[in-house]
């Protein structure tokens, strides 16, 4: 859960019509701090900056969604095969 003091900083740069990143950037601040101080076990800075952008998703800010695996095509079934058929039959 933000800090109360963080998701207004958030919605106090929105309403000054920052960018989304610029009002995510609050949560990232916030999560940097919590790694110092010892509160979570982050390895890297890649990871608090990925907790810290989820939490402003959470929060509401329009960020674009997170980068992941691309959905795979279905190949297109051949035009004369049919669900529920067990091949041509003579």
């Amino acid at each position: 859960m933000p800090e109360k003091r963080t998701v207004q900083r958030a919605r106090r740069a929105k309403r000054q019509g920052k960018p989304p990143t610029t009002q995510a950037g609050a949560f990232v601040e916030e999560e940097m701090h919590h790694v110092r101080r010892g509160k979570h076990g982050a390895k890297s800075r890649k990871q608090v900056v990925a907790i810290g952008l989820s939490k402003a998703r959470r929060a509401g800010v329009k960020l674009p969604p997170p980068p992941g695996r691309k959905r795979k095509r279905k190949r297109k079934r051949p035009a004369g095969a049919r669900k529920g058929r067990a091949g041509s039959r003579s």
